[in-house]
């Protein structure tokens, strides 16, 4: 996104990008959303600062508008539905496959949704939880070959990624050549179900495992999902949690995945 026109936040070229992947995956009702242009330029500019709603400024329209479409669409899937919009267009690469995880730290403001439901219903709700690097969430994340974001999961912080892993690798539309990924990810469970579905794992052994196949060519391609996290943590939404729910955060990570995609 760039600086320079009556919205404050995207050029006309910029919003000639984002108009039509926006319009086709909007929900569409008896009538079209108010200053859409300003609207979701408010809501990227939130995002990336980490700021307050209350904080957009006043050329973005009211906060409020650009708080309440958010979380709509969010809980629609509308935003998890651009990033698949726009991975379509891009087009994905499969030849190699990244999983790698992250603690992403939540602000106090993440806390405080509303509670009386089971602890396994409140883990799904809003994914946060303790762990030696804080309060927050476990994100996971999927990358294509390139190092572009296919698809996300979360968990409380205290949660381990592997268990997420079977279902992230499922989400796959086409098997990749090779699966690469940390020592987070080791065990011979994990690699088995590699070779299943007919990709080769590059996992290296922890140290208390016996020696494994693990090409070094092919796990020091890893620095492209690191380059990955980088990239989205300049966002300061994801950087920090600040969103209640599990739903709106990880419509907040959709959104700058997305943008990744779109970013030359």
């Amino acid at each position: 996104m760039e600086e320079g026109d009556r919205t404050g936040t995207f050029t006309d070229e910029t919003w000639a990008i984002w108009e039509p992947l926006i319009e086709e995956v909007r929900p569409r009702g008896k009538t079209p959303p108010h200053d859409l242009r300003r609207t979701i330029a408010a809501i990227f500019w939130r995002h990336e600062n980490g700021a307050k709603w209350r904080s957009i400024p006043a050329e973005l329209g009211p906060w409020w508008r650009a708080a309440q479409l958010f979380i709509r669409w969010a809980k629609l899937g509308v935003w998890e539905r651009l990033l698949a919009l726009v991975q379509e267009q891009q087009g994905v690469a499969f030849g190699m496959t990244f999983l790698d995880g992250t603690n992403i730290r939540a602000h106090h403001k993440a806390a405080g949704a509303q509670k009386g439901a089971s602890f396994e219903e409140r883990d799904h709700r809003e994914a946060l939880g303790r762990s030696r690097g804080g309060y927050g969430t476990k994100v996971c994340v999927i990358a294509d070959g390139h190092g572009k974001a296919f698809g996300f999961a979360l968990a409380p912080g205290q949660a381990h990624e592997l268990p997420l892993a079977p279902a992230m690798l499922d989400s796959l539309p086409a098997t990749p050549l090779w699966v690469v990924a940390d020592k987070g990810y080791a065990s011979n469970a994990m690699r088995e179900r590699i070779w299943d579905m007919g990709a080769r794992p590059a996992i290296p052994a922890k140290r208390r495992d016996g020696p494994v196949a693990c090409p070094k060519w092919a796990y020091r391609c890893r620095h492209l999902v690191e380059n990955l996290w980088a990239r989205l943590k300049e966002w300061r939404a994801v950087a920090t949690r600040y969103e209640k729910t599990a739903t709106s955060f990880l419509a907040v990570i959709h959104i700058a995945a997305a943008a990744d995609w779109i970013k030359p």
